[in-house]
């Protein structure tokens, strides 16, 4: 998202090549970064008509390969050394102003649970891997669901520096070569990034929108604008106003559905360029002449810092007060703009003046502006875990009644919440292993008690089924036994077909693995019990019940008794971090279930399926559901059990298997 407008003008050329021709100060390009902004703040404001206000970012991407490019290939080209000191003379202190301030808002503002995640994402952005650490997280299933971070949109500003160094190394010594060999380098790189990003577009929506790789070809458009800037082109005006349509039309029509980037992203992308060469125009029916408005050039002169400064207000106010009205959602993107306004006469336009110093000079400037909001974040993580406790502290699992309506035998006590909120996020099964990514197709080997015992249990389903691992460790290690978990991550196991909001498509792999487990258990021999649970909210319930019905006909082939542990109550909230803030973390029993497709279409009974159902003691009738019972903290996050929980209902759910006959 950089400002950098003005380009030197030529006037002498090196030896071996012939430069492009730098272009002087282009008001319709400082036109064109404002609805640029503003199709990204409309965008995250939720202003209905501007769906695709995304786009915004891929025409910042163009503009940037086209001024960065202009810059190094000009008639003066300068240095490695001066191009990174103006890059951290011009970035980094804007950034690190908001960063810092992020930091500060969140101690004040956020829980301690929040506040140990926006540490984390803050040491990510002042690194500037920002986009990395949110590929991680958006391809991990169980953390995909958390509150967006309040420096999510520094992703951009990670892609734009990382290329700035990898194109800034590349293009300084290219201009070594001649013209042709400096455009054919540009055309090989941007055609292979583009392929990458309609492979990874459709097959892993997070690495194809979020990884530098893929969004070369954009900067690349770019780059290609300025090597062929300045030629005379037949049709200019109509080129620029067909570049201009090209890119409202994107704003427009576009929205959260589109598969992004991929092949969408050619239209206002290729509508950017085409800006690019139509030139500043300069006549009334021009479409630069629209650009250079001065309400769009004002908004241009502060688009960077009204990016970095509109997307932690938005976050913060929603994570502390929760979904917010469209009414005050524009009221903040457009708040602020006084304190971008305010960052760029204090800190942008000092330091851009001073570009003029000595190469290290920026390059110093550049140290602090990274060093100051890694020690903000660093100090608010420390704070986070301190108000959290000792995530050190071992978990002691307490122990649980075999039957009736407590959770724990009479006269346990407990020491205080457990696990500790410090630990929550982190009470998971083990074996991490065995619930595989999304993109596997394939269960390895994940056995636990006895791995070489002849006689089994197999877990089977999702992370709903993978969740009661530790439930029923014990019966397999008193007995000798093996327990062999096949979980796949967001893959129901009833026989239908489901969209992935992960990958962002059709969950094919899924399909896959439930074909591929299924035949690896038919082909071994049978299991002395088959487990099945999983999350009870695929397709509606009609669908359900018929791929219920496909799926227990296949499993009763296996000639192996057959238990249903319902599904657990779904909070649908963090349930840690509503508790790490003091709220009422209580929730409704009507939301928190849907309905059984084999209790209430009688699958089980069809089938020969003893049904384990838990929900009445994890949610008694006839109130709403608990986040804690007798002192166990329930859930995990917005949907799974803890894994202390697990451990506790162990012996109710032994005792349960032996009353239904299926174990002795």
């Amino acid at each position: 998202m950089t400002d950098l407008i003005t380009l030197t003008r030529a006037t002498a050329a090196p030896p071996r090549i012939r430069p492009a021709p730098a272009p002087a100060f282009r008001t319709d390009l400082e036109g064109l970064r404002g609805v640029a902004v503003l199709a990204v703040l409309a965008f995250h404001a939720g202003v209905p008509a501007l769906t695709g206000g995304y786009v915004g970012v891929d025409v910042f991407f163009v503009l940037s390969g086209f001024l960065i490019t202009g810059l190094l290939t000009g008639r003066h080209p300068i240095g490695f050394r001066e191009f990174c000191a103006r890059r951290a003379r011009r970035i980094l202190p804007a950034a690190a102003v908001v960063l810092t301030a992020t930091a500060v808002a969140g101690r004040l503002l956020l829980d301690p649970l929040r506040g140990t995640d926006l540490a984390r994402d803050l040491l990510a952005a002042a690194g500037q891997f920002a986009n990395w650490r949110f590929v991680g997280q958006q391809t991990d299933y169980l953390a995909a669901t958390r509150d967006p971070s309040p420096v999510l949109h520094f992703w951009s500003l990670g892609v734009e520096n990382q290329f700035y160094l990898l194109w800034g190394a590349v293009l300084l010594l290219a201009v070594k070569w001649r013209r042709l060999a400096v455009l054919l380098l540009t055309v090989g790189a941007g055609a292979g990034s583009f392929l990458l990003c309609l492979h990874w577009t459709a097959d892993a929506a997070p690495l194809g929108y979020f990884s530098t790789a893929t969004r070369i070809w954009e900067f690349a458009l770019g780059a290609g604008a300025a090597l062929l800037y300045g030629r005379r082109l037949i049709g200019a005006t109509v080129l620029g106003w067909l570049g201009l349509a090209a890119v409202v039309t994107a704003v427009l029509l576009y929205d959260r559905s589109t598969p992004f980037p991929g092949s969408a992203a050619l239209l206002p992308t290729l509508g950017t360029a085409a800006l690019l060469l139509a030139g500043p125009g300069g006549r009334w029916y021009q479409a630069g002449s629209l650009l250079s408005v001065p309400p769009l050039r004002a908004a241009g002169r502060i688009s960077y810092s009204w990016y970095l400064w509109h997307w932690p207000l938005l976050a913060i106010a929603e994570a502390r007060y929760g979904t917010l009205s469209l009414p005050i959602a524009l009221a903040l993107v457009l708040g602020a703009a006084l304190p971008a306004w305010l960052t760029m006469r204090l800190v942008e336009i000092p330091l851009r003046r001073g570009q003029a110093g000595a190469p290290r000079k920026g390059l110093a400037v550049g140290a602090v502006a990274l060093t100051v909001p890694l020690i903000a974040g660093l100090t608010l993580g420390g704070g986070a875990v301190r108000a959290l406790g000792d995530p050190g502290v071992a978990v002691v699992v307490p122990a649980g009644a075999p039957s009736g309506p407590s959770l724990l035998l009479p006269g346990s006590q407990l020491p205080g919440l457990t696990p500790s909120l410090a630990r929550a996020r982190t009470d998971f099964p083990p074996g991490e292993g065995c619930e595989i990514p999304l993109a596997a197709e394939q269960s390895p080997t994940c056995r636990f008690g006895n791995p070489n015992a002849r006689e089994k249990i197999v877990l089977l389903g999702d992370s709903h089924a993978g969740q009661w691992l530790s439930a029923l460790l014990p019966l397999v290690r008193e007995r000798g036994w093996a327990l062999e978990v096949l979980v796949k991550p967001g893959c129901p196991l009833p026989t239908l077909t489901v969209q992935n909001p992960v990958l962002g498509r059709e969950y094919t792999e899924c399909d896959r693995w439930r074909e591929h487990t299924m035949t690896r258990l038919a082909g071994g021999p049978a299991p002395k019990l088959v487990v099945l649970a999983g999350l009870n909210r695929y397709g509606d319930p009609a669908e359900r019940a018929a791929g219920w019905t496909t799926t227990l006909k296949r499993l009763r082939g296996l000639g192996a008794p057959i238990a249903y542990l319902t599904d657990t109550p779904m909070p649908g909230k963090d349930i840690p971090v509503c508790l790490a803030a003091e709220e009422d973390c209580t929730f409704p029993r009507g939301t928190a279930f849907a309905p059984e497709p084999l209790l209430t279409d009688g699958l089980a009974a069809k089938y020969g399926v003893a049904v384990l159902d838990y929900r009445p003691l994890l949610c008694p009738p006839p109130g709403d559901c608990p986040p804690v019972r007798e002192g166990v903290l329930l859930y995990r996050d917005t949907g799974h059990i803890t894994d202390t929980l697990a451990a506790t209902l162990a012996p109710r759910i032994r005792q349960d298997l032996v009353t239904a006959g299926l174990l002795y």
